[in-house]
């Protein structure tokens, strides 16, 4: 079930209408009728990988009260170490096996060893990545008693499965989302005023913006070859809007959705495109999935609290391993050694958190040094996501390359679609919406607000009856 879908828009309402009243009398109706919709939610891709929600959900319970409950230290890290395996085990066999033992055999071919690698013939259980980050946190916070374990069933199992963040996030904190779930909630219409505005944006995001681009980017991607060089810049563009409005909208419809039931998820996107470094870039892009890598592998590991070489490897570390999260596949673990080579000059120069402050543009030198600053800071993030978005880092190499040596800038046609002018002018008036709105978490709120919803809902229908594109990008990792 996707949130730009028929069943959707009938899904939320019903629930919507059975949590204030029907189920409204305590929290523990409200929660046991949240974890029910959020198991049928995830079944409605595959019920059969619904097991391994639910084993995870209880393994992670467990533990987490056994390790709180330990009488000494061996037995709390023998708890800790099994949930920790046990959930990489699952996460590297349904999503890193294949890709694994594939490259371990064209390493061997590549040396004169013949071998045919075992590979599973399993699909990537949609959300793995998201859930089982959700109770690693917080088995991690139980062992170094950052938090105490919960032992309410009920409460946990909503922590982790609620239906909202499932399968493409945020990735929420127990430090952040338990003590919500812990209390009853009252309806705030004023909140759910927000969470409808924040919903319409983020479909608006989705369905005109992604989606549309996807359409271009796609035919780009897939010719590349016979592409030229305005063409390519173009499908590198069209690809950054694709994946910003495809994963922030998803975003912003989770946290639009929980709003309507009175709870708070963390903010994921803060409008990351007007970054004016990428230090920045990172502190706006994707932000659970960093802070989560910051606290929980970049700190351990010593931050920067070391030496140069320490700073320099715990930095090349967080960024591979992030790429590496996002899929079993060299282009993704390169996209994520280039992030780190663009953040080091800022670490090496300790100016990685220069830009902490709000961004304000006024009439003079130092405003067009950071709109040069945005733009530079685009192209790197766009010539990243070429990495990210090919079939491999040759046909990324060989991209870039033509796009360079091919030197033709006219117009091409594609063969599904017409000329991109509507486009380049869609993208232009979202980002100067998005510009004037970069203070508020969603552009729709504030003067003449139903005005700017009404228009919104239209221009969604309108565009969602041409839309050929339906799953969220984030849906595979």
């Amino acid at each position: 079930m996707f949130f730009n879908s028929l069943a959707f828009a009938i899904f939320l309402p019903s629930v919507f209408f059975l949590y204030w009243f029907v189920f409204n009398k305590n929290k523990s109706t409200q929660n046991a009728l949240l974890i029910i919709a959020s198991y049928y939610f995830y079944s409605c891709w595959d019920w059969r990988f619904l097991f391994l929600l639910v084993f995870s959900t209880f393994l992670d319970y467990y533990t987490g009260i056994q390790i709180e409950k330990g009488k000494s230290e061996r037995n709390r890290k023998f708890w800790f170490w099994l949930s920790i395996s046990v959930n990489l085990g699952f996460l590297g066999i349904f999503k890193y096996y294949n890709f694994f033992a594939a490259s371990f055999s064209e390493l061997l071919n590549s040396v004169g060893i013949q071998a045919s690698p075992i590979l599973l013939k399993v699909i990537l259980p949609v959300g793995i990545s998201f859930y089982t980050f959700h109770g690693l946190s917080y088995v991690i916070d139980i062992y170094l008693k950052r938090i105490k374990a919960e032992y309410n069933f009920i409460d946990y199992s909503l922590f982790v499965s609620y239906f909202p963040l499932l399968v493409a996030g945020p990735i929420e904190r127990a430090t952040h989302l338990l003590p919500q779930v812990k209390v009853k909630r009252e309806f705030n219409f004023e909140k759910a005023k927000e969470g409808i505005y924040q919903i319409v944006w983020g479909l608006v995001k989705k369905i005109i913006i992604a989606d549309t681009c996807a359409t271009y980017a796609n035919a780009i991607f897939d010719n590349y070859n016979s592409m030229n060089s305005f063409s390519l810049i173009l499908g590198a563009i069209y690809f950054a809007f694709q994946i910003y409005g495809d994963f922030s909208g998803y975003s912003d419809i989770a946290l639009g959705v929980s709003k309507l039931f009175g709870l708070d998820l963390l903010r994921n996107f803060n409008y990351p495109y007007f970054s004016r470094d990428i230090a920045e870039f990172w502190r706006r892009w994707h932000i659970s999935l960093s802070s989560w890598f910051r606290d929980y592998l970049y700190i351990p590991l010593g931050g920067s609290k070391g030496g140069i070489w320490m700073k320099m490897r715990n930095t090349f570390i967080i960024f591979i391993v992030s790429g590496f999260w996002h899929g079993a596949n060299w282009t993704y673990v390169f996209w994520g050694f280039l992030n780190a080579v663009y953040f080091l000059p800022l670490l090496l120069s300790n100016s990685n958190r220069n830009n902490l402050d709000a961004i304000q543009l006024k009439y003079n030198f130092d405003s067009l040094k950071v709109i040069i600053s945005i733009l530079c800071t685009f192209l790197l993030t766009c010539i990243a996501w070429v990495f990210f978005r090919a079939r491999t880092i040759t046909d990324a190499v060989l991209y870039l390359k033509r796009m360079i040596t091919n030197w033709d800038f006219s117009f091409q046609y594609l063969a599904n679609e017409r000329y991109s002018y509507e486009l380049l002018l869609m993208i232009g008036v979202f980002v100067l919406i998005e510009w004037n709105n970069r203070n508020k978490i969603e552009p729709l709120s504030g003067k003449r607000s139903l005005l700017k919803l009404t228009l919104a809902i239209g221009a969604i229908m309108i565009f969602g009856t041409f839309s050929d594109y339906k799953e969220f990008i984030y849906f595979q990792f």
